[in-house]
């Protein structure tokens, strides 16, 4: 007979992470090196024992730095676990005592001894001025910050934590930690500020004197004033949220439920707006609808008409968030129409029941928490947005444009700016919770392990017919801006000389053929690389956090579940320029110093975007019947091959949706980048700003331009790599084409 799990006194998983410990301890940098986390050049100087780059144990043989002396003793205890089994009360406490006490002083010690000394007055009148410092964690530190917190969660899973589980709690706890580190802790620090007064005392008077400021909550409007930016925000993030769900869904239904001949050219142009920087698609919403707009001036010939500046306020706005955040939607509710079981729906019919009563109470009530993930997407991403309205928002005031102002404007106002972010807070945060009160406790399971041969029904008549004036005429509607866009980078002034000239393309991206090899000589190739490195790293952690995180929250029951779920949703609810400053505020010092690095946009990358694949998860994973995983586990199967072998399988519109997103969120972002990049690390969108300050419009829209063909071709690559879920195994021969 085979032995139990907890009988057995072998721990690999346990030997790899002692080893990894004392790997981070004994032999790897423990500061961060000047050169950066990428440069390996610390190797050819002086290394080990030059003290910039030495391992801890090298600093302390040296008398160097002896607080990290300690560690020694939470470094030794698991080897003490190793030849006992899991059932054995020691052994779960050994390495729950060895985890918590390394893991501990490592936070203690980084926060309490900075650049400068002590980092707390306390600790200079209790320890005296220690006249040493230290700078952020480097390799060994980060390595061995990691094993002392899975040491922590294998001690933890051995006393019964879910089921023993180690997989589980190894991966709870990792995303409690990188969370709470990366997502909490700088937004914190950024929050706190609503509370500071000049002289840095804290006081409630400020926060509320602020709160209650009549830009902020006025009802002006009432009476054919100015309302207030919160009131603003609120309406707009509501009808964005509706109407990129509606579209989201036709698009779906259009791909998924109609005989449409040309849905993968449907299906690539939704996904445009997504690509592309949002102050581009203003510009060219200026173009055909501003005051001198080619649209606008041919209605206005047409009709006799003075033209009128409609476009600047919520009118713009609005067309413009719903183009660029539909794509959203899509990605979301695509993977959920194509998650419904066939059987379910050819059972309605078989009970006779027809196409559109088919649709109405057995497909649709199943599409449930993919269009409240979409509508949510859609609201937070309306509220976070600052690119559209800082372009289109003329005298309409949002939440997100305020924060902006207050921060990089001439009254550098981090309260305001913390009080604003906090009320944004407060409204993306009820939409959350309303978005589970709509769900309730109800199943949407669809997909379980019996076989599914069967063919998803087409749209009623009565519905596919709005439903694809709706979809053609909002793609055309797309393809006409884009047009625009591409006309904008082969001119020589855009609306000034429409003279065509590749001139723009020459200057970003030429290359010179020496004997030497190719030099890349156009101007924006060095972002260009910047960018495409930085967002091919934080891609695939993005989507592998957030399938993760939806695993966990989908399929496991745990103390602090709630709060874990808003953990990850907060990062997705606050501006991005608040993002971008409290990194700054929160990173620019030890413990975790790595302002001005490449690794600070891909960690904001990462937990920006991270929701996005968590909302696809959990809406995929709803369909997904818990009796598979049971089938799994029953036959011997862990957790983590489940979740490898079966589950991710399964999962593909969610990871592709989760890749896709995350890639040219990367690529396009602005708020948070205008921040964090630095001259070494510099990226598209910030230098695509750059000659818009500049007045050099041609370039810019010739980048922007270069940058969705870049993002076409790899979103096309990753679609093929993925692949798709394919449910039902018969293809319908009598569908005909619209």
């Amino acid at each position: 007979m085979r032995s139990s799990t907890a009988d057995k006194t072998t721990h690999p998983v346990l030997i790899f992470w002692i080893v990894a410990g004392w790997v981070g301890y004994c032999l790897l940098p423990w500061y961060m090196v000047e050169d950066g986390i990428w440069s390996f050049e610390w190797l050819f100087d002086g290394y080990p024992f030059n003290e910039d780059y030495a391992p801890a144990a090298f600093l302390i043989g040296q008398a160097e730095k002896l607080w990290l002396a300690p560690l020694l003793i939470p470094l030794s205890l698991p080897f003490l676990a190793l030849g006992r089994v899991k059932s054995d009360p020691m052994y779960s406490r050994i390495l729950i005592l060895s985890g918590a006490l390394g893991f501990g002083w490592l936070i203690a010690q980084g926060f309490s001894i900075g650049i400068r000394g002590f980092n707390y007055d306390w600790l200079t009148t209790v320890f005296g001025d220690i006249r040493i410092r230290q700078f952020g964690m480097g390799y060994g530190a980060m390595i061995c910050a990691s094993a002392f917190l899975f040491i922590l969660t294998q001690g933890i899973a051995a006393r019964g934590a879910i089921n023993g589980d180690v997989f589980v709690v190894s991966a709870i706890g990792g995303v409690i930690t990188i969370v709470t580190a990366f997502v909490f802790f700088p937004i914190a620090k950024m929050l706190f500020a609503a509370f500071v007064t000049e002289d840095g005392a804290y006081s409630m008077s400020v926060f509320f004197a602020k709160f209650f400021d009549d830009r902020l909550w006025g009802l002006g409007c009432l009476w054919g004033a100015r309302c207030g930016a919160a009131w603003n925000s609120l309406f707009l993030a509501i009808m964005v949220g509706f109407i990129t769900t509606a579209l989201g869904l036709a698009f779906a239904l259009v791909v998924t439920r109609s005989g449409f001949r040309y849905k993968r050219a449907l299906r690539a142009l939704t996904v445009l707006p997504i690509i592309t920087p949002p102050f581009v698609i203003g510009l060219a919403l200026i173009l055909l609808f501003g005051l001198s707009g080619s649209v606008t001036q041919f209605f206005a010939e047409l009709f006799g008409v003075q033209p009128t500046r409609w476009l600047y306020g919520m009118p713009g706005v609005l067309i413009a968030q719903t183009l660029a955040f539909t794509p959203i939607a899509f990605l979301v509710l695509i993977g959920v129409v194509e998650g419904v079981s066939p059987s379910m729906e050819e059972a309605a019919q078989t009970l006779r029941a027809n196409r559109w009563q088919t649709f109405k109470t057995v497909s649709l009530p199943l599409m449930r928490p993919g269009l409240a993930n979409a509508f949510l997407l859609g609201f937070i991403e309306s509220m976070a947005d600052f690119g559209n309205p800082l372009v289109l928002g003329g005298n309409f005031d949002v939440l997100s444009t305020e924060i902006f102002f207050a921060i990089v404007g001439a009254q550098y106002d981090q309260g305001r700016a913390a009080v604003l972010a906090i009320v944004l807070l407060f409204f993306t945060l009820s939409a959350f919770y309303a978005q589970r009160m709509w769900l309730g406790k109800k199943s949407y399971t669809t997909v379980t392990g019996k076989g599914d041969s069967g063919v998803h029904p087409l749209m009623p008549n009565g519905l596919a017919i709005p439903v694809m004036v709706v979809a053609i005429g909002w793609a055309l509607f797309t393809a006409a801006v884009y047009a625009m866009i591409i006309y904008g980078s082969v001119v020589e002034l855009w609306g000034v000389n429409n003279s065509l000239t590749f001139k723009h393309y020459v200057t970003a991206f030429s290359v010179r053929f020496e004997e030497e090899g190719i030099r890349w000589t156009g101007a924006a190739w060095d972002s260009f690389w910047t960018t495409i490195t930085i967002a091919a790293i934080a891609a695939p952690l993005t989507a592998a956090v957030g399938l993760v995180t939806a695993y966990l929250l989908t399929r496991q029951s745990f103390a602090g579940k709630n709060a874990f779920e808003f953990g990850t949703m907060l990062s997705f609810a606050i501006p991005g320029t608040v993002i971008g400053v409290s990194y700054i505020l929160a990173f620019n010092v030890p413990p975790i110093e790595i302002t001005g690095t490449g690794v600070i946009l891909v960690i904001s990358f990462i937990f920006r975007n991270m929701p996005v694949g968590v909302r696809a998860g959990i809406a995929s994973m709803s369909q997904l019947d818990r009796s598979l995983d049971e089938s799994s586990l029953t036959l011997g199967a862990n957790s983590w091959q489940t979740f490898r072998r079966i589950i991710l399988p399964l999962l593909r519109p969610a990871i592709l949706a989760a890749l896709v997103y995350s890639f040219v969120r990367a690529m396009t972002a602005i708020s948070a980048v205008i921040f964090l990049v630095s001259a070494e690390y510099d990226m598209a969108t910030s230098y695509i700003i750059g000659r818009v300050e500049n007045n050099d419009y041609g370039l810019a829209i010739a980048y922007s331009t270069t940058l969705i063909f870049v993002m076409l071709s790899v979103v096309g690559a990753m679609q093929l790599i993925v692949g798709r879920t394919q449910i039902g195994r018969r293809m319908s021969q009598s569908r005909t084409n619209v």
